[in-house]
């Protein structure tokens, strides 16, 4: 039996992450857990996103998961420590992209949107430490985004708007990139690009998650042997599917209600 990759994020930011992965490994089953019933994680205690990691991931290992994806930048920030100390399968996470971002800016100034939980996390703190020396990191936490594109409102001028209040006071700074924090917030990128600059880049983990994944695969040997079929997939929404489906609609996918 093929077993899946297994993904979850707190709602349908996560496909994001699901579509650079099936570009990357296009045999390989997968199965999605979209949390929407319990977006954003982003304004949630650690304790309660801890308690959603590890219901969302013992779902997937029920599903015969052989790799876990958080797909979540809070997610991974407050939680993959402890899901890698109790969990006997591979686990990618996913942080903001600041190591690229310090490495290409020219003006040393970056600017970061992300939730609360990523901002206010160690891991997210110990990261911008590491890689940032000498750059100024211009965080700016974007309450409200996640549950405009978890709406359906990607591309909204209500989006557009709430975005120019977070983006004004970083250009006036002189930011030369902009890190997506969050896996939701690529959704956005067609509003970004109406606001910001050309010169402004943005950057997002999902094609540098894709890479990692498939280098665990190799490690612990668990690549899909199958370069006849493309893999399967199956994303599980616990509330309505119609906003997931539509974020999946150019793929071959199931999209279920299932009660999680």
């Amino acid at each position: 039996m093929r077993r899946p990759v297994g993904i979850f994020d707190s709602g349908v930011g996560g496909t994001s992450i699901w579509k650079e992965i099936r570009k990357k490994l296009p045999f390989e089953d997968t199965v999605y857990l979209a949390d929407s019933k319990n977006a954003p994680y982003g304004t949630k205690p650690e304790s309660e996103i801890l308690r959603l990691s590890i219901k969302n991931t013992e779902l997937l290992l029920a599903q015969g998961c052989k790799l876990i994806v958080v797909a979540c930048n809070t997610a991974t920030t407050n939680a993959i420590t402890h899901l890698r100390e109790n969990y006997d399968v591979p686990f990618i996470g996913i942080e903001p992209a600041i190591k690229p971002a310090a490495l290409h800016t020219k003006t040393k100034k970056v600017g970061v949107l992300a939730t609360k939980g990523t901002l206010a996390s160690s891991l997210f703190g110990n990261t911008s430490k590491l890689h940032a020396e000498g750059i100024t990191v211009m965080e700016q936490e974007g309450s409200g985004l996640v549950e405009l594109i978890e709406a359906g409102k990607a591309q909204s001028e209500e989006t557009e708007t709430l975005l120019k209040t977070y983006l004004e006071p970083m250009l006036a700074a002189n930011m030369d990139s902009l890190v997506l924090g969050c896996t939701h917030y690529p959704y956005l990128i067609p509003s970004l690009k109406k606001i910001l600059p050309l010169e402004i880049q943005i950057i997002d983990s999902g094609e540098a998650v894709a890479r990692q994944t498939e280098a665990i695969l190799k490690q612990y040997n668990l690549l899909a042997t199958s370069t006849v079929e493309k893999g399967k997939s199956i994303f599980y929404s616990n509330t309505g599917t119609d906003v997931l489906q539509s974020f999946v609609k150019d793929y071959k996918a199931l999209v279920e209600y299932l009660d999680f």
